[in-house]
């Protein structure tokens, strides 16, 4: 019997599906995340934009093409935002972000019992608390550790908040837990959630005392996409003190002119996002500062855009990640404002494309050397990433797989640079 999960999505949907590939592996199925004929497939879900959503249902039909007599179960944000998209497509289970590790139940009543019954979980309620039920057994030199769910921001574009729910934090000793568990060759642990900024202890802003208990461990420490308001003198100062703390800042801007960010329910002007990026730099001068920028927000004027435009170059980050305004049913965008059409969206999307080329371009050739962490091999190259983020390839007639490097950096390739040994 083999089990195939698919995932789709946020690293919170990977961990997700890393811990369900662990429990069922326990049960001595055989399991893989690689899409192959299975007898069950497994999609997790995403439902962020239209166009994830619109993937997590070609999923569904990928995998029917690998096995048109397989049993399908579908869980995440998707069927949590519209279940019946999936139902009467060979689909057995469908549920949503709650309960996730009780598809392994259904499963080994699924194979033990030949249940033909379709299953559809109560979608109406969503996790008040924080559900401690699933771990995930890493097996990469990188782990994924998820230690807060849910996001209390409310964006006016955003529905993550109505399918995740209230923002909730994993206990202190349960993370810490978790990392102890890690194996010796996991070399790097990147803290996850749907809004990591706010992981609280009894109510109150925790992040810097987790990270302070996990530097004990000797694992270089990243964060995932952190927001501008946690950004003060403390934190930062705080961070730099660390032993193994990663400066890779992905701070989400979404746009740099003070309108749409209040139309966009932002908590934050463009004049205090620069703050927080020289105040890191204070700390951490050769940090890599990334971020995501929606274009195309309804009522987006050019000069709006163009404010954006020029706050990037301001503000010279090391990575863009470009997203089109996509609108989503229930948000409070959707029902104040009125969609731009998509070519507009096309040309703002493509001109921060072409800016962030030249960004990236500044920010490699301002690398000369760094540690880097070898992951894998891409074709004859071993590759990794430093400290700060930059993807090096590095040619080398020996396994160097999980050793973290120094190197000096030579020159720009594909999306990084290449590298040799210092």
């Amino acid at each position: 019997m083999k089990i195939c999960v698919m995932t789709l999505g946020c690293k919170v949907n990977k961990y997700e599906s890393d811990a369900l590939i662990y429990n069922l592996s326990l049960k001595n199925y055989e399991v893989t995340d690689k899409l192959e004929f299975a007898d069950i497939y497994v999609i997790n879900s995403c439902a962020v934009t239209s166009e994830a959503e619109k993937k997590s249902r070609q999923m569904l039909a990928r995998c029917k093409k690998f096995n048109n007599n397989a049993k399908i179960i579908i869980m995440g944000c998707a069927s949590q935002n519209n279940f019946t998209q999936f139902e009467k497509k060979g689909v057995v289970y469908i549920s949503g972000v709650a309960k996730k590790i009780k598809v392994c139940d259904f499963i080994e009543k699924l194979i033990n019992e030949n249940n033909q019954v379709n299953n559809i979980e109560n979608l109406s309620s969503l996790p008040s608390n924080y559900e401690d039920d699933m771990i995930a057994m890493q097996s990469r030199v990188r782990a994924y550790i998820k230690i807060q769910d849910g996001c209390d921001n409310f964006c006016s574009y955003c529905i993550i908040p109505y399918l995740r729910g209230r923002s909730r934090s994993r206990e202190i000793f349960s993370i810490i837990n978790e990392v102890s568990l890690l194996k010796e060759n996991i070399k790097e642990i990147v803290l996850t959630g749907i809004n990591v900024t706010d992981y609280k202890i009894e109510g109150k802003n925790a992040l810097l005392t987790l990270l302070e208990q996990l530097d004990k461990f000797g694992k270089r420490l990243r964060l995932s996409s952190i927001e501008e308001g946690l950004i003060n003198e403390e934190f930062v100062k705080g961070l730099s003190n660390l032993s193994n703390f990663c400066p890779h800042f992905h701070l989400s801007l979404q746009s740099g002119d003070d309108a749409v960010l209040k139309r966009m329910n932002r908590h934050y002007t463009s004049s205090q996002f620069l703050n927080s990026i020289n105040l890191i730099k204070k700390y951490f001068p050769n940090a890599s500062i990334t971020t995501d920028v929606i274009v195309g927000f309804p009522n987006e004027s050019e000069k709006e855009f163009q404010n954006t435009y020029d706050f990037i170059k301001k503000a010279n980050f090391a990575k863009l990640h470009v997203f089109k305004y996509s609108q989503r049913t229930g948000t409070v965008a959707s029902k104040l404002y009125k969609d731009l059409p998509y070519n507009i969206k096309e040309e703002r999307s493509n001109k921060l494309l072409k800016l962030n080329e030249k960004l990236h371009q500044n920010f490699v050739k301002s690398q000369k050397e760094g540690k880097v962490l070898i992951e894998e091999k891409e074709d004859d190259f071993y590759v990794g990433y430093t400290e700060n983020y930059l993807k090096c390839y590095l040619l080398s007639n020996e396994d160097l797989t999980g050793q973290i490097l120094n190197v000096k950096i030579k020159k720009m390739y594909k999306e990084g640079a290449i590298v040799k040994l210092k």
